[in-house]
């Protein structure tokens, strides 16, 4: 079994970001990336990724999907939504975190991140300081941003945080991104429901990173790709 063939099982098992999973179709515009940032929070909690994948979908179906509507809900619509998708043990702190942030949003960049990603200007910790400025963005959110934006910011790729090396390891896999994001070049991946628009590189990294946290996550996965490859 060689490394390629555990990225290829891998990748057939559970070969898709998790903002795909979450009907986001990233762009580099500002709705889907504000929406990608309402994920990375959710994400963050600890809850299971289905529940946080599932309040994001609820969120953006009662119409939550840009810094003003998200601002615009009262409380207690995000609360129902969060609830709706599942996600009750934080419910009514991430509903006051997600109006907060929504608010910041606003008034700091006018509601669009690509501004937040100019003035980092290719620096990875300074983009990462700037992201944990929004309530409910923590190290952890922050890392799981640039974990899928990559897909479309080129300048932050490779990027494979934590929990996805974790799941290298458990893979016994190379834990250096440089190593995997090769990998992932070679890898046979097909392209999801809700791809993104930026750079192939930076799309496969971004989705291997998801697999490997999903393996981090699920021993079940693990054992299923070691069967497979």
């Amino acid at each position: 079994m060689t490394a390629r063939d555990t990225v290829d099982a891998l990748l057939d098992r559970c070969g898709t970001t998790y903002a795909a999973e979450a009907g986001i179709r990233l762009r580099n515009t500002p709705q889907p990336l504000y929406q990608l940032l309402v994920l990375s929070d959710l994400l963050s909690a600890r809850i299971r990724a289905s529940v946080a994948v599932a309040a994001a979908r609820a969120l953006f179906a009662h119409g939550m999907r840009s810094p003003r509507r998200m601002a615009g809900a009262t409380w207690q619509q995000r609360v129902d939504a969060l609830g709706e998708g599942g996600y009750r043990r934080y419910d009514e702190r991430t509903a006051t975190q997600l109006g907060e942030g929504a608010r910041l949003l606003l008034d700091d960049c006018g509601g669009d991140l690509r501004r937040l990603r100019e003035a980092a200007d290719g620096d990875l910790d300074a983009l990462r300081a700037g992201l944990r400025r929004t309530p409910g963005i923590g190290p952890a959110g922050a890392d799981i941003f640039v974990r899928e934006v990559q897909a479309v910011w080129p300048e932050t790729a490779p990027f494979v945080d934590g929990k996805a090396l974790q799941g290298a390891e458990r893979l016994g896999l190379p834990a250096s991104p440089a190593k995997l994001a090769k990998l992932a070049k070679l890898a046979k991946l097909a392209e999801p429901a809700g791809r993104t628009d930026g750079p192939a590189d930076g799309r496969r990294i971004a989705v291997l990173a998801a697999a490997l946290v999903r393996a981090a996550l699920d021993k079940h996965i693990v054992d299923d790709v070691r069967a497979r490859s």
